[in-house]
């Protein structure tokens, strides 16, 4: 079997909640599943704060599997 691994840092919003890039996140998931690619596995990890101009960092790791 084939996979493919990314990482993606999800920046919280400065202000309110929720992720400020998720159409990033989403796209790379419809990349991969253009390929042919399906997400097996995503795990998160918090990177902390990045200062006063923005808020928390999320980092994601995506595991993709090659549908066959």
């Amino acid at each position: 079997m084939n996979y493919v691994v990314l990482q993606i840092i999800l920046k919280e919003k400065f202000l309110g909640t929720g992720s400020g890039n998720l159409t990033e996140l989403e796209n790379a998931i419809n990349a991969q599943a253009a390929k042919g690619y399906r997400l097996h596995t995503i795990t998160t990890a918090s990177s902390g704060s990045k200062g006063l101009g923005g808020g928390d960092r999320i980092q994601a790791t995506l595991v993709f599997e090659k549908l066959v």
